[in-house]
């Protein structure tokens, strides 16, 4: 914990630096296949110095996110596993390190099976370990376009909402944004893909 805390510390240092918005974007990209620090860390807090410019950074995390998902499905299609199915030592340093288990990767490729475009959408949006997904999206070897889109979607409208709540209600809605933006992103996706899963099965 105390690791992570530290990371955490150093992450939202780059919102006191003239760097901050490339710091935004190299953050997004690595918590994409590695990184444990979510990059809203340093969003909100550089839309909390820059209000006006709540939107750009916004952009800035989202593409840099995006692009971070191809390169966890790249390791997943490319890295994971040999040609005769054994895992590689990147594989191995990952699993050695409690990053992933292979008991996680199972159950995400069930959930692929049954789901896919919404089970990218769902992990993009919500606090589940969107890294988790983007390497088994590479190494089950999920549609690309599908995968493209259900990123840009989920991860455009989570940042994109943090920076507008940021714009919008300005320094107090930060603790709201902290207790239980998480909670809320959950509880949309269920309705949005109940929603979805109720009119596919009326008609």
């Amino acid at each position: 914990m105390s690791i992570l805390k530290r990371l955490y510390d150093w992450v939202l240092s780059w919102s006191e630096s003239r760097w901050g918005e490339a710091a935004l974007f190299v953050v997004a990209f690595v918590e994409s296949s590695f990184f444990p620090v979510p990059p809203d860390v340093l969003l909100i807090a550089l839309c909390l110095g820059k209000p006006r410019r709540a939107f750009r950074y916004a952009a800035v995390c989202t593409v840099g996110s995006v692009l971070g998902a191809l390169g966890g499905y790249a390791i997943g299609y490319f890295l994971w596993q040999t040609g005769s199915g054994e895992l590689t030592g990147l594989a191995k340093w990952f699993f050695e390190r409690g990053i992933f288990t292979p008991e996680g990767f199972e159950s995400v490729r069930v959930m692929f099976e049954q789901w896919d475009f919404w089970i990218i959408f769902t992990a993009g949006f919500t606090p589940i370990p969107y890294k988790l997904f983007t390497i088994t999206a590479g190494l089950f070897g999920i549609g690309l376009p599908g995968f493209v889109m259900a990123s840009t979607v989920s991860r455009g409208l989570r940042f994109f909402l943090v920076a507008w709540l940021i714009w919008k209600f300005g320094a107090p809605i930060k603790v709201f944004i902290d207790k239980y933006f998480n909670w809320l992103a959950i509880a949309f996706t269920v309705i949005l893909i109940g929603a979805f899963v109720l009119v596919r099965y009326l008609f």
